[in-house]
């Protein structure tokens, strides 16, 4: 009898081409085991709740993230072409990057780096952390039975510190030169669909949307300062000198807060800042974003509260035939990908996984991210047969299900096949057997 339940092997079945068959049988086995344990993600962990604890073959379990021979990359666009067609059969498909921090220690951990903590910090307080950086692509799009934007992981690389390149004699690539790597690559896996990148300041640099702009719309935060030009006249013909890169400077997005005649349009976005629906002032128009030597035009969006509960903002848009209220909605679904962050910390154990080689370190870590995405897909397989329900008590309303309610569902349904097996011989229900029931109880006694 297979250790793993059959959901598990009919969800998973998309990925088995990309294996081995004997890398494939563990593979089911640690998914499955890093679905229904509820402490850390260890192999040790995975492998107990599985009912393998006193197995003699440990050590294939380990060789699959350090040792065996599979493509993440693979692994990866598999997942993106499962999602879209899920979720975004038609239209643009909006993604999100962004970065996080893994926080580990210990000295066989070499890419390993100090970082700022984006969440301890704030404005006034400055916290490190030690650990590893990922750099995480993400599908943005509604979730119909939850009822909200999620943010679905499908493709990560650690983007180790310059510190770490100058130890092992590397280039150091910046965040910039990983997000234009990664984002053309997905460009690459969506030939003919409409792709509309949603990031934050850190990637609104002009060489990185420059160089993206031709293949794809990028959507981020522009700065109240920025340099802002027309577009450069046409050169007369027999004038000399070299042609003019930008024409008259315009006002910047502080003059056009400061100047009343500036033609401002009321409109309402939902969402915003994770809330409900907001109205707001937008102003709009095209520019080159102009400095010495960098150029790229641009659609600028300068937003205004009404209410005037949040300081004035600029968005930027590398289409310039974007309608600015797009922009906005496009851009608000980046607060997703923060909750997906946490999430995947509090339910699928990022940062409690302990290898430290550098093969099972690149594995592990995108796995669980993307076990978040497949859940999300697994869910949603579920909610077509029945309602996912979230789990609210008379203290605490829950109108909408959230990602612990979509994972409850699929763990249901997996301790169901394997506790209660249906048979068509049989109308009773059967006991649960002992080995099944001792593995429940020490996910109930054991936190880790």
């Amino acid at each position: 009898m297979s250790p793993v339940p059959d959901s598990i092997e009919r969800w998973m079945a998309p990925f088995a081409a990309l294996f081995t068959r004997p890398t494939w049988r563990h593979v089911l086995v640690l998914v499955a085991g890093a679905l229904l344990t509820p402490g850390r993600r260890t192999v040790t962990a995975v492998l107990s709740i599985m009912g393998q604890r006193e197995t003699g073959s440990f050590a294939n379990f380990h060789r699959v993230l350090n040792r065996n021979r599979w493509s993440s990359l693979a692994v990866a666009r598999h997942l993106f072409t499962l999602l879209i067609a899920a979720f975004v059969p038609q239209g643009p498909v909006v993604i999100g990057i962004d970065e996080t921090i893994e926080r580990r220690w210990g000295p066989k951990i070499k890419a390993r780096g100090i970082y700022r903590d984006p969440v301890r910090s704030s404005h006034g307080h400055f916290v490190k952390a030690s650990g590893l950086r990922w750099m995480v692509v993400m599908l943005l799009v509604p979730i119909p039975w939850a009822g909200r934007v999620w943010a679905l992981p499908f493709l990560s690389a650690l983007a180790p510190s310059e510190r770490f390149a100058q130890d092992t004699r590397r280039r150091h690539k910046k965040l910039t030169d990983w997000a234009r790597q990664l984002l053309l690559q997905v460009r690459r896996w969506a030939p003919g669909r409409p792709l509309i990148v949603v990031a934050d300041s850190s990637y609104a640099a002009i060489e990185l949307l420059s160089d993206l702009r031709a293949h794809l719309t990028v959507v981020t935060r522009l700065r109240l300062d920025a340099r802002l030009f027309e577009p450069a006249p046409p050169r007369i013909p027999g004038t000399k000198g070299r042609p003019r890169v930008s024409g008259t400077r315009l006002p910047s997005l502080v003059q056009r807060l400061k100047d009343t005649g500036t033609s401002w349009c009321r409109v309402r976005v939902n969402g915003w800042y994770g809330g409900g629906e907001r109205q707001l002032e937008i102003s709009t128009g095209t520019a080159i974003w102009y400095h010495p030597g960098k150029q790229v035009p641009i659609r600028w969006v300068l937003v205004r509260d009404v209410q005037g509960a949040f300081e004035p903002q600029g968005f930027l848009c590398t289409d310039l035939q974007a309608d600015p209220l797009d922009v906005l909605r496009w851009f608000v679904r980046r607060w997703a990908v923060e909750v997906t962050f946490a999430e995947v910390r509090r339910h699928l154990g990022v940062e409690t996984q302990r290898q430290w080689s550098d093969q099972a370190i690149a594995r592990t870590t995108p796995a669980l991210l993307g076990l978040f995405s497949l859940v999300t897909l697994w869910a949603n397989d579920i909610s077509a047969g029945a309602a996912i329900t979230p789990r609210a008590a008379p203290w605490y309303r829950k109108d909408e299900p959230t990602f612990s309610d979509a994972i409850a569902a699929v763990r249901l349904q997996l301790w169901r096949e394997m506790t209660f097996p249906v048979s068509a011989h049989h109308a009773e229900i059967a006991k649960p057997p002992d080995p099944i029931l001792n593995r429940l109880i020490q996910a109930v006694c054991f936190p880790a």
